[in-house]
């Protein structure tokens, strides 16, 4: 089966190609350019050197969150379209399980972290098992105390993956929790994760496919705000 597979969920974007588990091609970049701007260009190009035409996939995968707010609406909006007017299947995976693929190599409990602000991050926590990764736990935003409780429950380092990585390995060395941190290459979201992660989902139409949020936008909890005191009508 021939993927492509699209990761906007962040600041860096990238498209793949996989074939059979197997990447033929991978084009990222991180720039301060929106990603409405660099994602469909480099999945031309993409598919242009490879010599691989749209018709030619057999499936459109994308990471429809947690992430960017803007971003996930970007790959969303980008496969569906492509989908439609490719008359393709297509389908949305977590942008956590695509990165958690990023710690086969280190084996064990991986923890793949999105910064979420607010003293939060988006999280999930996976253990590799027979060469993928096995989920242990939701999607979900949580604040890494309560992350740091729970892995320090594993009594077992794990592999932290992501654009939260980081951040997360600061806090949790401050907190004598154990952790591996990923080598800067393994770290960021890969549309290579997303191809990996969507082998084995079930295929739909672009209709089917929403963006996954876990939250409120910004906009959203202020004016949720704003209602909770009076201040805004319905």
């Amino acid at each position: 089966m021939l993927i492509l597979a699209f990761e906007s969920s962040a600041r860096a974007a990238s498209a793949a190609l996989c074939r059979d588990g197997c990447l033929v091609s991978q084009y990222s970049q991180c720039s301060a350019l929106t990603h409405s701007r660099t994602l469909l260009p480099m999945a031309e190009d993409m598919l242009k050197n490879a010599e691989i035409a749209l018709a030619d996939v057999d499936l459109i995968a994308v990471a429809h969150g947690p992430g960017s707010f803007t971003g996930i609406r970007i790959g969303v909006s980008t496969v569906k379209g492509l989908a439609w007017a490719a008359e393709k299947p297509c389908v949305g995976v977590s942008t956590l399980e695509a990165m958690a693929w990023h710690g086969l190599a280190a084996g064990g409990y991986v923890c793949p972290v999105m910064d979420a602000r607010r003293s939060q991050v988006y999280s999930a926590l996976f253990e590799i098992q027979a060469q993928k990764p096995r989920r242990l736990s939701e999607d979900r935003p949580l604040a890494l105390s309560e992350l740091a409780e729970e892995i320090r429950a594993l009594k077992e380092p794990v592999f932290l993956v992501g654009d939260g990585a980081e951040l997360t390995a600061a806090y949790f060395q401050e907190n004598n929790i154990p952790y591996r941190l990923a080598p800067e290459n393994l770290r960021w979201q890969s549309a290579w994760g997303v191809a990996m992660a969507a082998a084995d989902k079930p295929a739909a139409g672009a209709d089917a496919l929403l963006p996954v949020y876990l939250r409120l936008s910004q906009a959203e909890r202020e004016r949720q705000e704003r209602l909770e005191k009076g201040g805004e009508k319905l």
